[in-house]
């Protein structure tokens, strides 16, 4: 069953933050995950107030999903988040 990966990140140092941006394809692409929603515009319709940047990737299943977070590509593009940006991430099961 397909799997989602939803990620709100508040950016804190932009400049930091492209050495992540420049790492973190590769290693979703490797487990076969692909983007749906970038850091696009966002409207906000009902609750608080949202500035994150939210990201929403696609994998096969859930497996898929924690393989491609815990996988050491991935792991070395979350080293160059630290101190650049702070975030929620979540993996939702798809129906």
């Amino acid at each position: 069953m397909v799997a989602y990966v939803i990620a709100r990140v508040n950016v804190t140092d932009p400049d930091k933050y492209e050495n992540y941006k420049a790492l973190a394809p590769a290693a979703i692409s490797k487990h076969g995950g692909k983007y749906l929603a970038r850091g696009g515009a966002v409207e906000l319709l009902e609750g608080p107030e949202e500035s994150r940047r939210v990201v929403v990737l696609e994998f096969a299943d859930m497996d898929a999903a924690r393989s491609f977070y815990n996988s050491p590509e991935y792991q070395a593009a979350k080293k160059e988040r630290e101190g650049a940006a702070d975030g929620q991430f979540i993996i939702l099961e798809g129906l």
